[in-house]
């Protein structure tokens, strides 16, 4: 039953060397990679705005609109974009085989800044997941308000249907989810368009903020986002930008999965990253520019795309309508670009060592499905415990990307000074440029959003290090354990091993054991069985006498209960009774034809080999023994007929009297086991 459900949700195993028909093409890569960067469009002037409105109000104390500095923010975002799209860019072209920052940091700067750009990648990566199927949530019921009370369960549907779709493959994935992608770029150029027309007509609505509904808008903005100073500082200028510079997280993402595209995979992950830079940074451009000439007032119950698209369209309209739907979509789907990532991401963590080595392993459909999993159940744990509020996740967001931005624009620059290859000097310029400009971003990301929630990541990142640094160590100690000196030969002494056989009594499962005990060949064998008082112990004795078994039985008595450390300290007494050089103990095992009736045993089998699993020198060995279904069970009639008995008479057997019937103890040893 789970393997038909797993076909059925997952689709057919994929062979390995279908690899390269799973790969995808540019357009669904831009759907598959940059969905996390075309999707902060729909928040990131917003985002600019709250700052700027909090500290003042509507109208600086110049007189001037605040709205207004939304043009320079936007100028510098963009140009913060090129700067750090360009870098990556180059960044795909040297280091083809994905990895993005983590790599670059490892082949440049060293083993600490490559784990700190890795734990800051992997953490963005879930935040993202978290982040945007909030506020693809909030979108939502935005528009559905009965849906409200349900934010945490519709969370976590959608996380359940986004895992799916990527454990079925990115290739599926992607033309599954590449649809609300580019229908939402699509209602965003129409938008945009539509606004500038009705702008150079003078006919875009301007907002008022002198309405009693505004003020108490720009009031309630104050009072969250305060403290209301009445003019723009250096600092809350910066603030503003490195809020809206949210809008740059995800463009790595097409540098981590390289691999993932058609041959040539560099080339045609160099020209999706043009594409999406070019989408984004055209439309967060112009929604911004459109933000200031309508003066728009931030609601923090409506981004600002959908207070200017209500007044662009009317709230009637069905273009609205489709507008907030497609950034309902385009929101909960940015979470693919981590889904995309975060695996292969830590598949080359894991190749390096520093992460489990499960990461690097290909599920039935060829991703990376371990990594898919790790990442849901994380995202799951976070939208639980912070209720599926985007509020309360939005202040962990964005310190991670803009830390491995930093981390990966330093490293290029000193591989091009490194390699100095064609035109490297303005390479390493524009490195250094971005490298300055990201982490501006990072200091004011963290020094203003500390206090609200982004301490949590500053101290989680180190965490992560260390924890990457243990994994690291317990690989390396396994190799070091499991490395064979060079001078070694085997020696031509053959060792000298015992052989205890574990039963229970006298079964067809203890008895098969024993016979594969035989075949081993040890200088010394003995059969052992635990009983918890004297009368088991009693019995055990009488039954191995009753059926001839000709092996040495030894009956340990554990009055209180313990199988596995009475079996232990059994073997250590051994040791030093026979003084092998290994010790061989066989368990017998028998194995039931239906997965559900193991409730009714207690795999006391499962707990000695765990035991057993840890004592040196000891080999444990498992006879299984399969039972026939209960459809084709023998009968103690057909038993007796295999023995020339027969018993359908009503006085037993036929033509022996009562006294004469035959019991176990009048046939032949020979027989007996066959008998039982």
């Amino acid at each position: 039953m789970a393997s038909t459900l797993k076909r059925v949700l997952i689709g057919r195993p994929l062979a390995s060397d279908e690899a390269d028909h799973q790969r995808i093409s540019k357009t669904i890569g831009l759907a598959v990679f940059s969905s996390d960067a075309i999707s902060s469009t729909a928040y990131a002037t917003g985002e600019i705005l709250i700052v700027l409105v909090g500290a003042a109000g509507m109208v600086q104390a110049n007189g001037e609109p605040t709205t207004n500095l939304l043009k320079p923010i936007a100028v510098l975002v963009v140009i913060l974009l090129a700067l750090v799209a360009n870098s990556y860019r180059e960044t795909i072209h040297a280091y083809p085989d994905g990895g993005g920052a983590y790599v670059v940091a490892r082949e440049n700067l060293g083993e600490t800044p490559s784990l700190v750009a890795g734990a800051s990648l992997l953490v963005d990566y879930v935040l993202t997941v978290a982040v945007s199927i909030a506020a693809g949530v909030l979108a939502l019921y935005s528009l559905f308000p009965a849906l409200r009370p349900y934010r945490v369960e519709l969370c976590l549907l959608f996380l359940i249907i986004l895992t799916l779709g990527n454990l079925r493959g990115v290739k599926e994935s992607g033309k599954i989810f590449s649809v609300p992608t580019y229908i939402y770029i699509a209602i965003l150029a129409v938008f945009i368009t539509w606004a500038t027309v009705r702008h150079l007509g003078g006919n875009l609505p301007v907002f008022d903020p002198t309405t009693a509904e505004n003020v108490e808008s720009i009031k309630k903005i104050q009072e969250d986002h305060g403290p209301y100073i009445g003019g723009i500082s250096m600092f809350i200028f910066a603030r503003a930008f490195a809020s809206g510079a949210v809008a740059l997280s995800g463009v790595e993402a097409i540098s981590n999965g390289i691999p993932a595209f058609r041959k040539p995979t560099s080339k045609n992950a160099a020209i999706t990253l043009g594409w999406m830079a070019a989408i984004l940074g055209s439309t967060f451009f112009m929604i911004s520019i459109i933000g200031s000439w309508m003066r728009v007032i931030p609601n923090e119950s409506q981004s600002a795309l959908a207070i200017m698209g209500e007044q662009v369209f009317g709230g009637d309209n069905p273009l609205f309508w489709v507008l907030q739907l497609a950034t309902t979509a385009i929101l909960i789907l940015a979470a693919n670009t981590a889904y995309a990532d975060f695996p292969r991401l830590a598949a080359i963590i894991g190749k390096d060592g520093y992460l489990p080595r499960q990461f690097a392993n290909r599920g039935d459909r060829l991703v990376f499905s371990n990594g898919i999993l790790i990442l849901a159940g994380a995202a799951a744990i976070l939208l639980i415990v912070f209720n599926g509020d985007v509020t309360l996740l939005i202040p962990l967001y964005a310190v991670g990307v803009f830390t491995s931005f930093t981390i990966s624009q330093t490293g290029m620059v000193r591989h091009h000074f490194k390699e100095r290859q064609k035109g490297w000097h303005l390479s390493a310029v524009n490195s250094t440029l971005g490298a300055i400009a990201t982490f501006i971003v990072a200091m004011v990301v963290i020094v203003s959003k500390f206090a609200i929630g982004a301490w949590i990541i500053v101290v989680l990142i180190p965490c992560i290090v260390v924890a990457f640094r243990s994994v690291k160590r317990h690989y390396n100690h396994v190799a070091r354990s499991l490395r064979v000196d060079p001078d070694f030969r085997v020696p031509a002494k053959v060792l000298r091993h015992g052989v205890v056989v574990l039963v229970g009594g006298v079964n067809q499962s203890s008895l098969g054991a024993i016979r594969y005990a035989r075949t081993v060949g040890a200088e010394d064998m003995v059969a052992v069985t635990v009983a918890i008082d004297a009368d088991e112990a009693a019995r055990v004795r009488d039954s191995w006498q009753r059926f001839g078994v000709d092996i040495p039985l030894e009956v340990i008595e554990s009055p209180f209960r313990d199988l596995t450390h009475t079996v232990v300290d059994y073997l250590d007494e051994l040791d030093t009774r026979w003084h092998h050089d290994y010790l061989t103990v066989v368990i017998p095992e028998f194995v039931l034809p239906h997965w559900w009736q193991g409730v009714f045993h207690n795999q006391s089998a499962l707990a000695l080999k765990v035991a057993l699993k840890f004592r040196k020198d000891t080999v444990v060995v498992n006879v299984p023994f399969l039972l026939p279904d209960d459809d084709g069970a023998e009968t103690a009639t057909d038993a007796a007929a295999a023995l020339g008995l027969d018993f359908s008479h009503e006085g037993g057997l036929a033509g022996v009297g009562p006294d004469e019937q035959p019991t176990i103890d009048r046939i032949e040893p020979a027989s007996r086991r066959e008998y039982d």
